[in-house]
């Protein structure tokens, strides 16, 4: 096993119903960032999982029908937000990555993949597939922005199905991104077709990022589920729920692993500091 070195920031956030998000919770309004990780590995170079929102989010919903995803979450995004600008103040340029690990195919998770014209994009082909089979006019009801999509993406693409099979009990089978056990990819299907997530070995011990595979942490520590109302945005509600019980299993038998959902800010609020 190698360890690698793992970093976390946020490209913009956009607003969602807190009693949405966890029913039950108190009506209001709160924030879901758009997290994105970097990942240092120490011969495969840098590695992106998911890119947060760009401006380019607001281009893409500027009219109808894809005027109802920015109603729907109204997003916050300025260019000194945007991941690309916060890389080339660390002194990493587009260039410099390597490989972009992406989630899903929803608007603040892609928004930055333009920025990076060099790097493989690597997802699992039902997420790939069922973005690029998407007509552009049904995109909003699947949260699919075609416009965030490289030109060329099709040609950059690679599929965690192609790497070396691993298994992980309660998770059952994934994929060794590289051979070597620090990035492990699983499918946690629910909330979007083919969404994945990422088992990282770092010197400070494994994190699982796992998207939106939850949105907030009790939904695996306290099983308090979404508002059923959400049934309307997800790909499949019933995966959605046993993809959380896999995550409640293995998480009681993997205390040690570092749980990260994507918009839960009472757990990545702290991996910023």
């Amino acid at each position: 096993m190698i360890p690698v070195k793992l970093h976390f920031g946020y490209a913009g956030f956009c607003y969602a119903s807190a009693e949405h998000a966890v029913k039950g919770d108190p009506k209001g309004k709160i924030k879901f960032h758009a997290l994105w990780a970097l990942i240092e590995h120490p011969s495969k170079g840098l590695i992106l999982f998911d890119t947060g929102y760009t401006e380019r989010f607001h281009n893409a919903t500027r009219s109808w029908p894809h005027k109802i995803y920015a109603m729907l979450t109204p997003v916050s995004i300025t260019k000194q937000d945007e991941l690309v600008y916060q890389l080339a103040s660390k002194g990493y340029q587009p260039h410099d990555i390597s490989t972009i690990v992406i989630s899903h195919f929803h608007a603040d998770h892609i928004g930055g993949l333009k920025d990076f014209p060099e790097a493989t994009i690597v997802t699992s082909k039902k997420a790939a597939n069922h973005t690029l089979n998407t007509p552009r006019w049904r995109g909003v009801a699947n949260g699919i922005l075609h416009d965030l999509l490289p030109v060329d993406i099709e040609a950059r693409l690679s599929f965690v199905e192609e790497c070396k099979q691993v298994k992980e009990k309660h998770l059952g089978t994934g994929w060794d991104l590289f051979g070597d056990e620090s990035l492990k990819l699983f499918d946690l299907p629910g909330h979007a077709a083919g969404q994945i997530g990422m088992m990282v070995q770092t010197q400070d011990g494994p994190f699982f990022l796992i998207s939106d595979a939850c949105w907030d942490i009790r939904a695996i520590t306290e099983n308090k589920l979404p508002h059923p109302i959400v049934k309307l945005f997800f790909d499949d509600w019933k995966a959605y729920k046993k993809t959380l019980r896999r995550l409640q299993q293995f998480c009681n038998h993997n205390p040690d692993v570092q749980m990260v959902p994507t918009h839960c800010m009472k757990t990545t609020d702290l991996l910023l500091r």
